[in-house]
């Protein structure tokens, strides 16, 4: 099948994303968590391949197992080569030792089954006790999810130099430790799951508020993070009542994602949604996800968030909204989670639930978040409804500056000229 060179190198970003962790996870698996850079390099030059060969051959009709398939003969071929074979993972040494069982080996990694596995380890890896917290999500989001530096940097608020040494100071640890792919036990397992669950809802969070200029809505994104949290509550161990809350809450937000944009790409907010074009069926998703979470008590901030989206869902309008409940439920995931976005979110339910002067007193003594150009449209949006145009235009113009996404920067050049009272 034949592709526009645009269109593969689409194709190819498309599958990164998708399959990269995958094969990454695998041939750690098979090359020991020690020679990651060696398993990563592995499936760069599999992806560079894709980008050099499919624009003059076509593009394979089964694109996936294309690059599985090269993926495994580069690893064969590695394997030949280098014959460091007890510098490899203790667990398939012997196997690969022998030319006989190299091959079936590396071919039964990367059954469906077995790349699970690999999956579920990595998380669990990356999540090491002796890996820092905001080290373990980074090399999460970059190993297994494929983001760039500068993406994990917006979602956590910081600079692409910063994530870029975190990921560094990982490597070093997984090196220095000796840390292998398995997947904890006990009290051990608990602890690791909340950073594996912190990775994906920050991948979700980055495919629904894109930090690419042009695209603020990466659905890619959002379904890889949907299934990486569907195969940890496919695991036993990892089934727990957290996981669900999580996936709840990702399926109800995904429900929106038709409506959140025009026809032109242009933003429409939540209060001016067409619901009709809410997905029914991610709704209900998100409903029984909610309803398991629910039957083992296992409090955590996704059930908090979970219930807050449900709200949003069984709601027939925005003014219809039980916005009480949902600033109550706001002020306890702050006691919770006492961080500068959670105190964001806490006020802007606050200007519905009970009134806006206050809400915009809350927004005003929030810290950290001087260059989060949400905070300055937030503050914006409540001296526009308080009729103060001069404030709200003043705070429109601060975000216009904070932000390089253009359907973000043509939703706050339309609020600035709706300051009339300013600009006529």
């Amino acid at each position: 099948m034949h592709y526009h060179p645009a269109q593969i190198t689409q194709l190819v970003d498309h599958l990164f994303r998708h399959e990269s962790g995958k094969m990454v996870s695998v041939l750690s698996r098979l090359l020991g968590l020690q020679n990651l850079e060696t398993a990563q390099d592995i499936v760069q030059d599999v992806l560079l391949q894709a980008m050099s060969t499919w624009p003059y051959n076509g593009v394979p009709d089964n694109a996936a197992g294309w690059l599985y398939r090269v993926a495994k003969n580069k690893a064969i071929d590695f394997l030949r080569r280098e014959k460091k074979f007890k510098k490899l993972s203790p667990e398939y040494t012997y196997l690969l030792e022998s030319e006989y069982s190299l091959s079936p080996t590396v071919n039964n990694l990367f059954l469906e089954n077995e790349v699970k596995d690999s999956q579920l380890r990595m998380m669990f890896a990356c999540s090491h006790p002796s890996i820092p917290e905001e080290s373990q999500i980074a090399l999460t989001l970059k190993t297994l999810c494929g983001l760039t530096a500068y993406e994990i940097a917006k979602a956590f608020l910081t600079t692409e130099e910063t994530v870029s040494k975190r990921i560094y100071r990982a490597k070093e640890k997984i090196r220095t430790e000796k840390i292998e792919l398995v997947v904890p036990e006990g009290h051990e397992l608990s602890d690791r799951l909340d950073a594996v669950l912190k990775a994906l809802y920050l991948l979700f969070n980055e495919g629904y508020n894109s930090s690419h200029p042009d695209q603020l809505i990466r659905e890619d994104l959002c379904e890889e993070a949907m299934r990486l949290v569907y195969l940890l509550t496919q695991h036993n161990i990892t089934n727990l009542s957290r996981t669900n809350a999580l996936l709840s809450l990702m399926c109800f937000q995904s429900s929106r994602l038709q409506a959140r944009l025009d026809d032109k790409g242009n933003i429409i907010l939540l209060k001016y949604q067409d619901r009709k074009k809410w997905f029914q069926p991610l709704m209900q998703k998100g409903f029984f996800y909610l309803d398991l979470a629910t039957e083992n008590f296992d409090f955590s901030p996704y059930h908090l968030e979970a219930a807050i989206a449900s709200l949003h869902a069984s709601a027939e309008s925005f003014e219809n909204t039980n916005w009480r409940s949902i600033y109550q439920l706001y002020e306890i995931l702050y006691r919770l989670e006492p961080s500068p976005i959670v105190a964001l979110n806490k006020a802007i339910a606050s200007a519905y639930a009970n009134d806006k002067e206050s809400a915009l007193e809350q927004l005003q003594k929030i810290k950290g978040l001087e260059n989060y150009y949400i905070y300055y449209t937030s503050i914006g949006e409540i001296y526009f409804e308080l009729h103060n145009y001069e404030s709200a235009k003043k705070y429109y113009e601060t975000a216009l500056s904070l932000t390089s996404s253009r359907s973000e920067q043509q939703l706050l050049l339309t609020k600035i000229n709706n300051c009339f009272p300013v600009n006529n």
